[in-house]
């Protein structure tokens, strides 16, 4: 009777998976009552099979962003080590099926679980920039996320998100609730074999290139349908060459 769905993240017990789910779809709710999200494509994510998906990363809103409207099967994401040092959270974003890295966390070790998890036919969501943009333009991807995709050996789905910097800005301890709006596009999976045809260096450099084109779709469709009131002119509107 569960067969089909414990496909949705192999390894998984019911009761894990149940607790996923229940997460999720309050996410989900809040993201679109609050904050209006459009989800562009994300039946492009590959409903089986090991997944790299790889965001810029805005705010603290971006893995269950990411997640919760991929609805038909589980996720995996590496998060910074000092979330975990509060019990109860640190309890709750394990079992959302998160991996600590950095703050005590040894990078080397979350590289290699996020391989086993990938081995096991999951998806894991990546934020190669490391930290949250402090002015909503995107940073260079950290190299040593080259390593991962490389190893990874499989195909890697791109995403962007616009507005999240705006709806919880990285110095602004809880999110506006009002006024804000969120886009975001999941692009066609890319070929493990495409992306290395140059090198580990270039595959990361064409994901930063393409991530941060459809950020900047994102925000200028975003400016469009407020009559150009948001989100306001700043840093985000440069691309990720300009960023620095």
């Amino acid at each position: 009777m569960f067969r089909r769905y414990r496909q949705r993240h192999p390894g998984s017990s019911l009761r894990h998976m149940l607790l996923f789910d229940a997460c999720r779809l309050a996410c989900k709710v809040f993201l679109l009552v609050f904050y209006r999200v459009r989800p562009e494509h994300p039946r492009r994510v590959p409903e089986r099979g090991p997944i790299l998906i790889i965001a810029n990363h805005q705010s603290f809103l971006d893995p269950p962003l990411v997640g919760s409207f991929i609805g038909f099967r589980h996720t995996d994401f590496i998060a910074r080590g000092g979330l975990f040092k509060f019990k109860p959270f640190g309890w709750l974003i394990a079992a959302l099926n998160s991996i600590p890295v950095g703050e005590g966390a040894s990078e080397t070790v979350a590289i290699k679980e996020a391989l086993r998890r990938l081995e096991m036919g999951r998806a894991v969501i990546l934020f190669p920039e490391g930290s949250r943009t402090p002015d909503g333009a995107m940073r260079p991807f950290k190299r040593g996320i080259a390593l991962l995709v490389k190893k990874a050996n499989c195909p890697v789905v791109p995403v962007a998100i616009e507005g999240v910097h705006d709806a919880w800005p990285r110095d602004r301890a809880r999110p506006f609730l009002f006024g804000k709006r969120i886009a975001m596009r999941y692009a066609e999976p890319i070929p493990h074999e495409e992306l290395m045809e140059d090198g580990p260096d270039a595959a990361l450099r064409r994901l930063e290139r393409e991530i941060d084109a459809m950020r900047l779709d994102l925000r200028a469709g975003l400016r469009a349908r407020s009559g150009g009131r948001y989100p306001a002119p700043g840093a985000g509107d440069h691309p990720i060459d300009q960023a620095d």
